[in-house]
């Protein structure tokens, strides 16, 4: 079976939501990292001089290879991806190996496409 790692970089009140979407679209889990921090092109600064960086959320998401673009689509809709550059992204990635999901691989077979 094919795989493809979805990375999305998003706010972390959106977190949520960009996981149901995902689920619903196909996808049978995540992991989430929270808290991390990032710099855009142009540094946002607040009162003092400090510079903000506001708390986001890194979901992975392993899908199999057929389900990845309608689970992608998903993220991107309910995280609004493409709202703002401030939204967000999402990237796909080939995923060349993976070990450790021979229960999910049973899952994904016995569900339709």
């Amino acid at each position: 079976m094919d795989f493809k790692l979805i990375m999305v970089f998003v706010d972390q009140e959106r977190t949520d939501i960009v996981l149901d979407a995902a689920r619903d679209a196909g996808a049978t889990g995540a992991t989430i990292i929270n808290n991390a921090q990032g710099r855009g092109h142009k540094p946002h600064y607040t009162f003092f001089g400090f510079e903000f960086m506001g708390a986001r959320s890194v979901v992975l998401i392993l899908v199999e290879a057929s389900r990845s673009r309608g689970v992608l689509d998903a993220v991107c809709a309910a995280g609004k991806l493409d709202e703002s550059k401030e939204t967000g992204i999402a990237i796909e990635l080939d995923v060349a190996q993976a070990v450790g999901l021979q229960e999910h691989i049973e899952f994904l077979r016995q569900q339709p496409k």
